[in-house]
């Protein structure tokens, strides 16, 4: 008989009686460790696909809310990036390159064998025994139309047949501040003299002489900024030399960051059971997490519980139930836009000098009756300064709660007809019932106009899976044999409803009820249903030659009845040659393996659930009712395809020391779902079409080394590294480029190719910014303008990556460990529109200003990046190659040390392990341009989001 388990090395024994006895050990290679896939397990050495695996030791104690932002820097091939640092927010996860243009480039989320459409944030980490991430379609093609995008299996923890049951605690303690310091600010001293230049300059170009100029412009520097923070004895704090007059200083220097930031504390606890007998095993869990933002009032609050069981309840029959549960609670205050509520953007935006709370003359605060401060809401402030607003006040009374309740639940039974034919039938179900509540209150803010205002909304998901699997397993000599066939069924419902209210009678009351005006509600329901038949076979010969190929067709109800189904699959096949008698003696090499894989599969994720039905809007007309068309039918409309080819080589030496696994794959997408664009004049935005054809072609390494191993100390050292290239191969309309906001769709390019104007520099003689011209073809013309409407635009780099990867080091001394993993992109450009806000060229006053506007042009400073201050619009903070920066960084995501105690001194108090161990999440970040997060969307744009955070924590995990 054979024993396996996800993580360790499988074993044979011998039946010798009714009762067996056996330890498996931990997987002393990658190579020989048993790996999850599509509806099974394997051992990693017989896979002809490409899976890599995470383990529970790997992302255990890590400091994430979110199980996706635990794997960056982990996989070769898979791009995680984390745009927001938002408590509670996930990566966006890239496998293999973009396999769409307008459908979802998003790989399917399995959990405990069943695809998951639960709420990735109710799962626990510490839940987790393993993660495998499927690549390509010899590993992915069985589940069809949903694995078009690489497939992420995650195994929860199950029960080990023990005497005893195994008791595991653990609980972490942390703090939070960013992980990467905001951009630096001109001081208050530098804004004045700054701001006067730009007056001057103004006056200057009015026609005004210099004396005239400077003049006004130290009478006006007052006027246009609204106040004085050097005083009442200083009414003209800049003199007509453009310097601050003697012995003027600033009274108070209220950066907003005080009080609109903090030091975020997170807190996580968690306990769970294992154990059973030699016929039933339980895993029963419960936790806890409270991760404070850097932001006031933002968080991510969980409460979970956890219970897999399985039974062997007759000889024949097993059965089990897998069932989670969470409820969680999200703080999201506005932090993903330009609304002058986000409360990042606030703290960059409004300048030191505004105070945050109110000032006397003499820069004493301003108090209340009971001598408290009382918040400045800046009636006074420019536009540019956000007045009349003040977020420190007014969101402590606003409500930004995001609350979902979530259960999963997974149960099977397997019928064992007999050694080698065995039934299996699962039903699966995930539901989450959210709801939304945001409240603006009456008192104080942007709530004031309208009485206060309320939106509350609810949205109802339930995904139900029923699969039926018949698998027959032989082995015939030197013949193995494994061939599956089953059935699936997948049905997913969604409801909600939303209003808002508006005009609030009384103070504090948060509730729609309290609100007297009606602004809107509205509701809608959706359904989707996919059913599937599948098959698999799997054939090696002397465990040295492996074959395998899958088949599954899908029934979308997405397209028409006859677009529906598709027909997807795969074939694949692996070479042992360290088997073969050339190579079997060979002490050097303990294994070689050659394979390969080519497969096709689908996609049918348009982002709506009625993909080829003509829609239609209902709306109010002078109190009638109408219709009117929302979405052009398109009857035609059928599967996207994704083509993958894979061929890889892995080899392992020196003991199992030194492990290389190298893979070429090759994925061609073509009838691409996409949206075409249509002249407004039609009344349409767009139509949807099978257009276009695209390719995602590169190389995945990874390396695991054991450089050092001896009794006491032991050095793991492993690196991953993924290289590939986007390119469009075919567009509509005789491949005529698409314009897409500031990318290029283009045969050649990639599809988050940058399109702007190419920045020429500054005009050394008179400080205008210049932008390069084109011709009527579009070509560079080496011409240059300094009126951006008369610009051209050009291809200007992706923000695609040329290599991203991760570098693991993991080293014991005894009883010590330490562990860290840098992750790590180079190449790619990102765009940066929040830098732009802090360059203006003076015409925006109050807004505060980026250190960087001191290397403005002067005639005295000529050869310059930054044009001369002036209140006028240049216009040349409009988008352009000159706020295009490099996207390439390394983070330090985690770093761990522990002290485990000696297991001798625990057995005399009854405990199996204490260890205590300090850990710290995005420690370090190595970028080029101050201020910018690096790790941004995958377009390679920031718009004002949550920046990442950096988390210390220290813990104790007990095992009894």
């Amino acid at each position: 008989m054979e024993f396996s388990f996800v993580g360790y090395e499988s074993q044979q024994l011998k039946a010798t009686s009714t009762n067996l006895t056996l330890s498996l050990k931990p997987s002393s290679t990658d190579l020989e460790e048993v790996v999850v896939v599509a509806y099974g397990t394997a051992k990693r050495t017989n896979i002809t696909g490409s899976v890599s695996t995470v383990s529970s030791k790997a992302i255990e104690n890590r400091q994430v809310s979110n199980i996706t932002k635990a794997l960056e820097g982990q996989v070769p091939g898979l791009q995680s990036v984390a745009s927001s640092g938002q408590p509670g927010t996930e990566a966006a996860i890239r496998i293999r390159g973009i396999g769409s243009i307008n459908a979802s480039s998003s790989p399917l989320i399995v959990l405990d064998g069943s695809p998951y459409a639960g709420d990735i944030n109710s799962i626990n980490p510490n839940d987790i025994q393993s993660i495998s991430v499927l690549k390509d379609a010899a590993s992915s093609a069985l589940y069809g139309s949903r694995g078009a995008n690489g497939v992420i299996i995650i195994t929860t923890k199950s029960g080990v047949s023990s005497d005893n049951t195994k008791i595991n605690l653990n609980f972490t303690q942390g703090y939070s501040t960013r992980a990467v310091r905001d951009y630096d600010q001109v001081s208050t001293d530098e804004y004045f003299q700054l701001y006067w230049e730009a007056l001057r300059n103004k006056n200057l170009s009015n026609g005004l002489t210099a004396e005239q100029a400077a003049s006004n412009a130290s009478k006006t520097v007052l006027t246009d900024l609204n106040i004085n923070p050097y005083g009442s004895q200083y009414p003209q704090p800049v003199g007509v030399d453009g310097k601050l007059v003697a012995g003027a200083k600033t009274l108070w220097d209220d950066p907003w960051t005080d009080v609109l930031q903090r030091t975020g504390v997170r807190t996580q606890a968690d306990l769970g059971f294992s154990g059973g007998s030699a016929k039933s095993t339980y895993y029963i869990s419960g936790g806890y997490l409270n991760d404070q933002g850097i932001a006031i009032e933002s968080g991510f609050k969980r409460y979970n519980l956890r219970a897999n069981l399985d039974s062997k309840v007759k000889s024949w029959l097993n059965v089990g139930l897998n069932i989670g549960g969470s409820s969680t609670q999200q703080k999201y205050p506005q932090s993903e836009d330009s609304n002058t509520a986000n409360i990042i953007n606030f703290t960059r935006l409004v300048p030191s000098f505004y105070p945050y709370y109110e000032r006397n003359a003499d820069g004493s605060f301003v108090l209340d009756g009971a001598g408290n401060k009382i918040y400045d809401f800046g009636e006074y402030r420019p536009s540019g300064a956000t007045p009349r607003n003040n977020l420190a006040a007014s969101l402590p009374l606003d409500r930004n709660d995001i609350r979902r309740e979530n259960l999963s639940a997974r149960t099977y039974l397997e019928v064992l007809f007999s050694k080698n034919l065995k039934f299996k039938s699962t039903y699966n179900v995930d539901y989450i019932n959210g709801n939304t509540h945001d409240y603006t209150n009456p008192l104080l803010g942007d709530g004031v106009n309208t009485g206060g205002y309320v939106y509350r909304s609810n949205v109802r998901t339930v995904a139900q899976t029923w699969n039926n699997l018949l698998t027959y397993e032989k082995q015939f000599g030197l013949h193995y044999l494994n061939v599956l066939a089953g059935q699936e069924y997948y049905d997913f419902n969604s409801s909600n409803i939303n209003g808002s209210r508006q005009q609030f009678v009384l103070p504090y009351f948060d509730e729609p009820a309290a609100a007297s005006q009606l602004n809107n509600f509205t509701g809608s329901s959706a359904g989707y249903r996919l059913l599937s038949f599948l098959g698999r076979a799997e054939y090696n010969y002397d465990n040295k030659y492996y074959l395998s190929t899958s088949l599954r067709t899908d029934g979308s109800s997405r397209f028409s009845p006859a677009k529906r189904w598709g027909t997807f699959w795969s074939v694949g096949g692996s070479w042992k040659l360290k088997q073969e008698e050339f190579l079997k003696d060979n002490t050097t090499i303990d294994q070689l393996t050659v394979r390969a894989s080519y497969g096709g599969q689908g996609n049918d994720n348009l982002g709506t659930y009625y993909a080829y039905k003509g829609l239609y809007t209902i709306a109010n007309s002078l109190g009638k009712g109408g219709t009117y068309t929302g979405r052009l039918a398109t009857p035609d409309l059928k599967w996207e395809s994704n083509l993958n080819l894979n061929v890889g080589v892995d080899v392992s030496a020196f003991e199992n020391r030194v492990s290389l696994s190298v893979e070429y794959f090759n994925r061609r997408s073509k009838d691409l779902l996409f949206t075409m664009p249509m002249a407004y004049s039609t009344g349409y935005t767009g139509y949807d079409a099978n257009i276009g054809a695209l390719k995602n072609t590169g190389i995945d390494v990874d390396i695991r080394t054991v450089p050092v191993r001896n009794e006491n100390f032991k050095w793991n050292l492993d690196v991953n590294l993924s290289h590939y290239k986007n390119k469009i191969t075919a567009l509509p309309k005789d491949n005529k480029p698409i314009i897409t906001g500031n990318k290029l769709l283009r045969v050649g390019g990639s599809i988050y190719d940058f399109y702007l104007p190419e920045w020429a520099g500054v005009n050394p003689d008179n400080g205008l910014p210049q932008w390069y011209t084109a011709d009527k073809d579009g070509n560079k013309t080496g011409e240059k303008t300094s009126e951006y409407s008369k610009a051209g635009n050009f291809i200007a780099g992706t923000s695609l990556p040329d290599l991203v990867g991760g570098i693991q080091n993991s080293f014991t001394y005894k009883n010590f460990d330490l562990s860290a993993l840098l992750s790590f992109s180079l190449g790619g450009q990102i765009l940066d529109n929040d830098y732009i806000q802090l360059m203006h060229s003076g015409n925006n006053p109050g807004r505060a200003w980026s250190k960087e506007i001191l290397e403005r042009w002067t005639p005295e400073h000529t050869q310059t990046d930054v044009p001369k201050l002036t209140t006028d619009n240049l216009n040349w903070t409009s988008s352009s190659t000159r706020f295009l920066y490099s996207g390439t960084y390394a983070r330090l995501k985690n770093v761990s040390l522990g002290y485990r105690l000696p297991s001798d001194l625990l057995k005399r108090i009854g405990v199996e392990k204490l260890r205590v161990f300090a850990t710290a999440e995005n420690l370090l970040t190595f970028y080029g341009h101050q201020g910018m997060d690096p790790e941004q969307t995958v377009n390679g744009a920031t718009y004002f989001r949550y920046p990442a955070m950096r988390t210390i924590s220290g813990g104790i995990q007990l095992v009894f």
